[in-house]
């Protein structure tokens, strides 16, 4: 069974890195500088397990007029399509309405935003490019 968790000590967000740099470094081939920027220190890390395995990321930055930001979504390749993002996802969302946040914004990759269509995110203007791969903006008011 998996279990999203909010990252709570250097173990767990190295895991929440490490599922990170898999997905986008390796498989994507997106660049570490860019992969990893100064928000890490600063966002809310969620890790996704399975037992000890880490296999999903997520990360949520609060951002201002009580805005906050889905960023770095990530499931390992061979569990895509077992329900890990969208658990990922509750979870980062739960969070956000504790924090007394209405609305998120997020920079889905094209391929992926049907996924988020189906959470009820909103795609927002014409797609474009980030980390050479296309994107595009959503957003989703939360009920809280």
């Amino acid at each position: 069974m998996v279990d999203v968790r909010l990252v709570a000590d250097e173990t767990e967000r190295a895991d929440a890195l490490a599922v990170r740099h898999e997905v986008f470094v390796e498989e994507q081939g997106v660049d570490a500088d860019l992969e990893y920027d100064d928000h890490d220190g600063d966002a809310v890390h969620f890790v996704a397990y399975d037992g000890d395995e880490p296999v999903g990321a997520a990360r949520l930055r609060e951002l201002a007029d009580d805005r906050g930001k889905v960023e770095r979504v990530a499931v390992r390749n061979e569990r895509r399509g077992e329900g890990i993002g969208r658990l990922l996802m509750d979870e980062l969302e739960r969070r956000a309405e504790s924090l007394g946040l209405s609305t998120l914004v997020l920079h889905s990759q094209t391929h992926a935003a049907g996924f988020y269509d189906r959470l009820g995110y909103e795609r927002h203007g014409p797609a474009f490019e980030e980390a050479g791969i296309p994107h595009v903006e959503m957003r989703k008011r939360l009920n809280g």
